[in-house]
């Protein structure tokens, strides 16, 4: 394609772009106790308007926002396509930061700061990208409907889910999704390989109550709350969740052995999770169900025993296991434990097939011809989880080419997070070359 004033100004862009959305803190505490969402909503409205493109921001409560636009496309007869990201960004503990965690500094050509991966660089490609469409006055062959959410980091219940609820006409015509988590490069046995996300694990947030009798401290009580609590809360945390392999990660493992030269054992996945070198945190928690406790609440004061305790679980569900680990969880829980979801939220699995995920893999090849596209699920969970509710199909592609030495899964919610500049770059020229063929 002609490389033309604007296609470099849409890499400049993405610097730009991201650099701004990190330095809008747009916390988000969950609860409803975020900061910063309309802001950014409403900057990237302005980006939008700056070249012809209008946009709608929905408030799902105050300073909830979500942005929405819609880019006709040359057949309107196919598929629309969902693009999108999310604004929010989970808590940064300043002190833990070697710079500040919102202030985008660039260091070693790399962008620093909290959501420069997950996911405000992927927020900025979109934008940067879609300027330089309509720029050019180039339309897609299908509808584009970029959406930007609020809320994804807290369960997105002010977010996607309430988009999906109470906007679903804005995705009439959608029949697949793009956004974040997938697309990035790993290496394998000197091979660099991008993972494209076609499954994600479901969610499962769970708050476990203990009742029991309160009293003093220094009095016999066989009905303590933070005993029949802790109790619990060990049994499910050292739970040994057996491995078990869906089509994804049977495809992705069967791949990783013919790269590496690895024989593919079941039973001991080890050796083919170390090819994988630091991705391989991302691919290892895939292989099974996982229950971590994450938070304890009970008592106030050392010599008074509590007649209340409470505990948090994260729990992550594999495709197909979704309600019989939930039966596990709540039988490990035992008698004197109340066990209530907070969030539940089925898992996801798509084919990598068709013509989406052909037009993906060509985007990526067409800027790294020697590279090999591999599938895999997500650990974690994405807005792609509303979507679906509609019939949408969803997969991860935020493509990025990362150095080799880069713990870049090590970022998500991590200390020091950043994002080169060459890989935003890489990410944009994959896109353009994406939304304007597919």
């Amino acid at each position: 394609m002609p490389k033309t004033h604007s296609y470099e100004l849409m890499q400049e862009e993405v610097v730009e772009i991201c650099r701004k959305l990190i330095t809008i803190d747009t916390t988000n505490f969950g609860d409803n106790n975020s900061r910063g969402e309309r802001e950014a909503a409403d900057y990237i409205a302005r980006l939008l308007s700056e070249v012809g493109l209008d946009s709608t921001i929905y408030e799902s409560a105050p300073g909830r926002a979500n942005l929405l636009t819609r880019i006709p496309g040359s057949h309107r007869s196919l598929p629309a396509l969902v693009v999108h990201g999310h604004l929010d960004v989970v808590p940064a503990i300043a002190e833990d930061w070697s710079v500040d965690p919102f202030g985008a500094q660039i260091i070693d050509d790399m962008i620093w700061g909290r959501g420069a991966v997950d996911m405000k660089d992927m927020d900025a490609m979109i934008v940067a990208v879609i300027r330089h469409l309509m720029r050019e006055k180039i339309s897609p062959r299908r509808d584009l409907i970029i959406a930007f959410f609020a809320d994804e980091e807290a369960g997105s219940d002010y977010g996607s889910l309430w988009m999906v609820e109470q906007h679903p006409e804005l995705f009439a015509g959608a029949g697949e999704a793009i956004s974040e988590v997938g697309g990035f490069s790993t290496e394998i046995a000197g091979q660099r390989a991008y993972l494209v996300q076609t499954a994600e694990k479901g969610i499962a947030w769970i708050k476990l109550a203990a009742h029991g009798v309160a009293g003093h401290g220094s009095q016999l009580n066989e009905e303590n709350a933070v005993t029949r609590l802790a109790s619990a809360v060990a049994r499910i945390g050292e739970y040994q969740w057996p491995l078990s392999y869906t089509k994804t990660t049977r495809a992705l493992f069967e791949e990783l052995s013919e790269i590496s030269g690895i024989e593919f054992d079941e039973d001991h996945p080890e050796p083919l999770l170390e090819a994988l070198g630091n991705t391989s945190r991302f691919v290892g928690a895939t292989l099974q169900n996982t229950s971590n406790p994450s938070v304890l609440k009970a008592g106030y004061k050392h010599n008074v025993l509590p007649g209340y305790a409470e505990a948090l679980i994260d729990c992550r569900t594999l495709p197909m296991e979704h309600e019989s680990t939930l039966a596990t969880l709540r039988e490990l829980a035992g008698e004197h434990v109340e066990v209530s979801l907070l969030q539940d939220q089925q898992s996801l699995e798509v084919p990598f097939s068709g013509e989406l995920v052909e037009s993906m893999v060509a985007a990526l090849k067409s800027e790294d011809p020697q590279a090999v596209v591999l599938p895999y699920m997500l650990s974690g969970g994405t807005d792609n989880k509303a979507l679906a509710k509609l019939g949408i199909t969803g997969y991860g592609f935020a493509p990025l080419q990362l150095p080799k030495d880069l713990d870049f899964t090590g970022m998500f919610h991590g200390v020091d997070e950043r994002v080169p500049i060459s890989a935003l770059k890489f990410g944009t020229r994959v896109l353009d070359r994406l939304l304007r063929n597919y």
